[in-house]
């Protein structure tokens, strides 16, 4: 491990201090910590030079790391909720919302309340249904696929929404074979908060809240009846905070 200076020690004292953080941090001086685990940040320059990309290792109970989790943008990156909701969806997210729609229930979760410029974010649909009921999967033909489907804004970056696997339906009277879902199912959609200048400075001491909405699209049916296509708006919440960029006090600074 790479000696402490006293800059470094004070400025992570610093650091925590302003933050209340009260776990472990590693002083890493001369990267090479960072560079054994090939993380440098090559690109960096200035004050950024010699920093870690920002990421997470998932390390396991013996040791061993399972898997990596790392952008090649330093101001994108994940949560720490994030992250779990990743690894483990049933615990990373926090239920925001529960709806009652034709056919179906609804539970809207997401894994972070707050955020900053850059932060990634899981949003997630989780869908239950009776159970003679089922909706339509992505890729049947004839027949209103389910959809999540989120308004854009100037604020967020969608990607692309997550289905999970579906089931091949036989419906013997038409003799179709069809992709459906049944019981109880997730969908995850991932965003990242704009890191444009524009919109960090648009967002003031406090930040603000923003409003992530659309609408989730489907088509029922039963063992009897297909019902006609329909849509219920879903709404998430957000408030984003501008990003940290206080300085250590000059007299403890990287010389």
């Amino acid at each position: 491990m790479a000696a402490i200076s006293y800059d470094s020690q004070e400025i992570l004292k610093y650091f925590a201090g302003r933050h209340k953080l009260d776990y472990p941090m590693l002083a890493d001086p001369n990267s090479r910590t960072i560079r054994a685990y090939g993380v440098l940040n090559e690109e960096a320059t200035g004050m950024q030079k010699g920093f870690a990309r920002p990421g997470y290792f998932f390390i396991d109970s013996s040791g061993v790391i399972r898997e990596k989790f790392f952008d090649p943008k330093y101001r994108d990156r994940l949560t720490g909720n994030d992250l779990i909701a990743k690894l483990f969806p049933e615990l990373g997210q926090e239920v925001t919302g529960n709806l009652e729609a034709p056919h179906l229930q609804l539970k809207l979760e997401q894994s972070d309340r707050t955020g900053v410029p850059g932060t990634q974010i899981t949003l997630v649909a989780e869908v239950r249904l009776p159970p003679d009921v089922h909706v339509y999967a992505p890729g049947a033909q004839g027949y209103k696929p389910i959809q999540l489907l989120i308004d854009s804004q100037q604020a967020i970056e969608l990607k692309l929404a997550t289905y999970p696997r579906s089931k091949i339906l036989y419906l013997p009277a038409i003799k179709e074979r069809v992709p459906v879902y049944e019981g109880i199912f997730r969908i995850s959609q991932d965003i990242e908060v704009n890191s444009g200048s524009a919109f960090f400075g648009s967002l003031g001491k406090e930040g603000k809240t923003i409003t992530i909405a659309g609408k989730l699209a489907y088509q029922a049916c039963d063992t009897r009846t297909c019902y006609f296509p329909t849509s219920v708006p879903v709404k998430w919440e957000l408030h984003v905070f501008p990003l940290d960029r206080t300085r250590a006090p000059v007299d403890i600074r990287h010389k």
